[in-house]
Protein backbone atom coordinates (compact mmCIF):
# COMPACT_ATOMS: atom_id res chain seq x y z
CA UNK A 1 0.00 0.00 0.00
CA UNK A 2 3.12 2.72 0.88
CA UNK A 3 3.58 2.08 -3.01
CA UNK A 4 0.36 3.75 -4.48
CA UNK A 5 0.33 6.21 -1.49
CA UNK A 6 4.08 7.09 -2.09
CA UNK A 7 2.58 7.44 -6.02
CA UNK A 8 -0.12 9.23 -5.16
CA UNK A 9 2.19 11.82 -3.71
CA UNK A 10 4.67 11.79 -6.28
CA UNK A 11 1.70 12.96 -8.46
CA UNK A 12 0.57 15.62 -6.26
CA UNK A 13 4.04 17.25 -6.17
CA UNK A 14 4.07 17.03 -10.62
CA UNK A 15 0.18 18.26 -10.20
CA UNK A 16 1.07 21.44 -7.90
CA UNK A 17 4.14 22.19 -9.77
CA UNK A 18 2.66 22.22 -13.31
CA UNK A 19 0.33 24.39 -12.25
CA UNK A 20 2.77 26.42 -10.86
CA UNK A 21 5.03 26.27 -14.00
CA UNK A 22 1.94 26.94 -16.01
CA UNK A 23 1.55 30.50 -13.95
CA UNK A 24 5.22 31.18 -13.94
CA UNK A 25 5.29 30.78 -17.77
CA UNK A 26 2.56 33.44 -18.18
CA UNK A 27 4.41 35.47 -15.81
CA UNK A 28 7.64 35.07 -18.00
CA UNK A 29 5.56 35.73 -21.30
CA UNK A 30 4.06 39.28 -19.44
CA UNK A 31 7.46 40.06 -18.55
CA UNK A 32 9.28 39.94 -21.69
CA UNK A 33 8.76 41.80 -25.18
CA UNK A 34 10.15 39.09 -27.39
CA UNK A 35 6.11 37.97 -27.62
CA UNK A 36 5.95 41.55 -29.44
CA UNK A 37 7.87 40.03 -32.39
CA UNK A 38 5.62 36.88 -32.51
CA UNK A 39 3.19 35.42 -30.32
CA UNK A 40 3.38 32.04 -28.73
CA UNK A 41 1.20 30.26 -31.40
CA UNK A 42 3.05 31.78 -34.49
CA UNK A 43 6.06 31.17 -32.75
CA UNK A 44 5.46 27.38 -32.50
CA UNK A 45 3.95 27.52 -35.96
CA UNK A 46 7.21 28.55 -37.54
CA UNK A 47 9.65 26.67 -35.38
CA UNK A 48 7.02 23.16 -36.47
CA UNK A 49 7.28 24.59 -39.85
CA UNK A 50 11.54 24.76 -39.71
CA UNK A 51 11.76 21.30 -37.97
CA UNK A 52 9.44 19.68 -40.40
CA UNK A 53 8.74 21.50 -43.66
CA UNK A 54 5.62 22.87 -45.44
CA UNK A 55 2.81 21.02 -44.97
CA UNK A 56 -0.98 21.20 -45.65
CA UNK A 57 -3.45 22.83 -43.29
CA UNK A 58 -5.32 19.80 -41.58
CA UNK A 59 -1.79 18.10 -40.98
CA UNK A 60 -0.34 21.42 -39.76
CA UNK A 61 -3.52 21.97 -36.71
CA UNK A 62 -3.38 18.28 -35.58
CA UNK A 63 0.91 18.74 -35.60
CA UNK A 64 0.19 21.74 -33.77
CA UNK A 65 -3.23 20.36 -31.76
CA UNK A 66 -5.45 22.94 -32.44
CA UNK A 67 -8.64 22.92 -35.27
CA UNK A 68 -8.35 23.57 -38.63
CA UNK A 69 -10.01 26.46 -38.53
CA UNK A 70 -8.06 27.90 -35.79
CA UNK A 71 -4.92 27.20 -37.23
CA UNK A 72 -6.90 28.35 -40.71
CA UNK A 73 -7.13 32.08 -38.61
CA UNK A 74 -3.62 32.00 -37.40
CA UNK A 75 -2.29 30.88 -41.13
CA UNK A 76 -4.26 33.92 -42.39
CA UNK A 77 -3.08 36.64 -39.34
CA UNK A 78 0.62 35.07 -40.51
CA UNK A 79 0.49 35.59 -44.15
CA UNK A 80 -0.89 39.18 -43.76
CA UNK A 81 2.45 39.75 -42.09
CA UNK A 82 4.46 37.88 -44.88
CA UNK A 83 5.71 34.86 -42.19
CA UNK A 84 4.46 32.48 -44.33
CA UNK A 85 2.90 31.81 -47.46
CA UNK A 86 0.08 29.52 -48.62
CA UNK A 87 0.03 27.70 -52.18
CA UNK A 88 -2.48 25.06 -53.49
CA UNK A 89 -1.02 21.53 -52.94
CA UNK A 90 0.34 19.58 -56.39
CA UNK A 91 -1.81 17.09 -55.86
CA UNK A 92 -4.56 18.16 -55.13
CA UNK A 93 -4.83 22.34 -55.87
CA UNK A 94 -7.84 22.45 -53.34
CA UNK A 95 -5.70 21.87 -50.72
CA UNK A 96 -3.54 24.14 -49.04
CA UNK A 97 0.09 24.01 -48.21
CA UNK A 98 1.81 26.80 -46.00
CA UNK A 99 5.34 27.28 -45.81
CA UNK A 100 7.38 29.61 -43.73
CA UNK A 101 8.63 32.34 -45.74
CA UNK A 102 12.41 33.95 -45.26
CA UNK A 103 10.94 36.75 -43.17
CA UNK A 104 8.91 33.94 -40.92
CA UNK A 105 11.66 32.17 -40.19
CA UNK A 106 14.13 34.78 -39.32
CA UNK A 107 11.50 36.10 -37.57
CA UNK A 108 11.37 33.02 -35.59
CA UNK A 109 14.86 32.55 -35.10
CA UNK A 110 14.90 36.07 -33.22
CA UNK A 111 12.49 34.64 -30.92
CA UNK A 112 13.59 31.51 -30.58
CA UNK A 113 17.35 33.27 -29.85
CA UNK A 114 16.18 35.71 -26.89
CA UNK A 115 14.15 33.49 -25.37
CA UNK A 116 17.14 31.25 -24.94
CA UNK A 117 19.01 33.81 -23.63
CA UNK A 118 16.61 34.67 -21.26
CA UNK A 119 16.44 30.45 -19.97
CA UNK A 120 20.31 30.57 -19.83
CA UNK A 121 19.99 33.68 -17.82
CA UNK A 122 17.01 32.03 -15.57
CA UNK A 123 19.08 28.90 -15.52
CA UNK A 124 22.71 30.44 -15.28
CA UNK A 125 23.27 28.78 -11.64
CA UNK A 126 22.22 25.31 -12.78
CA UNK A 127 24.78 22.33 -13.86
CA UNK A 128 24.99 20.99 -17.20
CA UNK A 129 23.52 17.75 -16.24
CA UNK A 130 20.51 19.31 -14.52
CA UNK A 131 20.06 21.18 -17.44
CA UNK A 132 19.76 18.30 -19.69
CA UNK A 133 17.38 16.30 -17.28
CA UNK A 134 14.81 19.02 -17.24
CA UNK A 135 15.15 19.25 -21.13
CA UNK A 136 14.57 15.33 -21.10
CA UNK A 137 12.23 14.98 -18.51
CA UNK A 138 10.00 18.58 -20.42
CA UNK A 139 10.15 15.77 -23.55
CA UNK A 140 9.25 12.91 -21.87
CA UNK A 141 6.44 14.85 -20.25
CA UNK A 142 5.39 15.99 -24.57
CA UNK A 143 5.64 13.04 -26.10
CA UNK A 144 2.79 11.64 -23.45
CA UNK A 145 0.57 14.18 -23.94
CA UNK A 146 0.96 14.69 -27.80
CA UNK A 147 0.61 10.59 -27.45
CA UNK A 148 -2.47 10.95 -25.58
CA UNK A 149 -3.97 14.07 -27.03
CA UNK A 150 -2.85 14.77 -30.36
CA UNK A 151 -1.77 11.41 -31.96
CA UNK A 152 -3.59 8.55 -30.62
CA UNK A 153 -0.45 6.74 -29.91
CA UNK A 154 0.38 5.16 -26.65
CA UNK A 155 2.70 7.47 -24.09
CA UNK A 156 5.27 4.90 -25.22
CA UNK A 157 5.43 6.44 -28.60
CA UNK A 158 8.84 7.46 -29.98
CA UNK A 159 6.84 10.34 -32.41
CA UNK A 160 6.24 13.60 -30.75
CA UNK A 161 3.35 15.91 -31.99
CA UNK A 162 4.79 19.43 -32.14
CA UNK A 163 8.22 18.62 -30.06
CA UNK A 164 11.13 20.58 -31.82
CA UNK A 165 13.99 18.82 -33.09
CA UNK A 166 17.26 19.68 -31.59
CA UNK A 167 19.40 21.99 -33.50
Amino acid sequence: MSGVSSTFEAIDVIERQAAVLVRHFELLHRRSDVHDSLDRAGYLLLRTLDDRGPMDINTLAATLGVDPSTAGRQISAMQGAGLVLRTPGETDRRRSVITATQDGLATMTYVRQRRAEDLAELLAGWGEDELRTLGEMFGKYNRAVAARYLSGQAPSGEQPVAEPTQS
